[in-house]
């Protein structure tokens, strides 16, 4: 069996490859294991100053794999330490660079937005579906999509569940960089290597200050969050959205 992610450094550049291309790298409870362990080893190297994040095969990440939902899993895939892939509710001290080169959905576009930028390429695609599967995105995308663009937008969004492309998402600031190469993984190495050019304790203080008005909010919104997604989790369209995505067929809502 491969390994749900791949680690390889090039001196002080650490590049994460989700490794589940026949499930378009969606996370189930050993990719994010695998992805949470990945993320610590950059943070416990001293010789590691930035990490790349990318995907293999067509897709950057489909999100949460919903069979392993419906299957019962949920809960371990959305609420190990760190959250989602070991990743949107974790503390980092050293930036994270999302290489977007397919689509980035659902949780997909969760883990970029946990990122502290997004090289996106001609490929890449954008959205949270989480209505349209009888969920919300839970794991930060809401609150972090309304704090990155103007509402109105983010509302539209995230109401409608509606995919969007890089330029567009070059428009609204979420992304950092365009390439047009179909693979950014280049450009995101570059652009981590200007970074990693700088002073480390620079870059960490930087950070800090930037997430520090994020940090204080947070831990209000992720209880709202898990308050209101709780119910959600476990509700009757939940597991027909999922098994509705499953069969391929339009859901069947039933409002409880």
């Amino acid at each position: 069996m491969s390994d749900p992610v791949l680690f390889e450094t090039h001196g002080a550049i650490a590049v994460l490859t989700l490794n589940r291309p026949e499930a378009r790298n969606a996370v189930d409870a050993a990719l994010g294991d695998a992805l949470r362990a990945a993320v610590d080893r950059i943070e416990d190297d001293p010789g590691i100053r930035v990490g790349v994040l990318c995907g293999a095969g067509p897709a950057f990440c489909a999100g949460m794999d919903l069979k392993a939902f419906a299957a019962g899993a949920g809960d371990a895939i959305l609420n190990g330490p760190g959250g989602l892939g070991g990743l949107v509710r974790r503390a980092r001290t050293k930036p994270l660079i999302a290489a977007v080169h397919g689509p980035a959905l659902a949780g997909g576009f969760e883990l970029a937005l946990a990122c502290d930028m997004i090289v996106a390429g001609p490929g890449a695609r954008f959205g949270l579906p989480e209505p349209r599967r009888g969920l919300i995105a839970g794991a930060g995308g809401v609150f972090r999509l309304a704090a990155r663009i103007p509402p109105h937008r983010a509302a539209e969004i995230l109401l409608t569940g509606r995919i969007i492309d890089g330029d567009e998402a070059w428009s609204l600031g979420l992304v950092s960089r365009r390439t047009d190469d179909p693979d950014p993984r280049e450009a995101a190495v570059a652009l981590a290597a200007e970074i990693a050019d700088c002073a480390p304790l620079s870059i960490t203080a930087t950070l800090e200050l930037m997430r520090a008005a994020e940090r204080a909010a947070e831990p209000a919104l992720w209880a709202e969050n898990d308050r209101l997604l709780a119910p959600m989790a476990g509700s009757a369209d939940a597991r027909e959205g999922a098994v509705a995505f499953a069969e391929r067929r339009p859901p069947r809502w039933q409002g409880r």
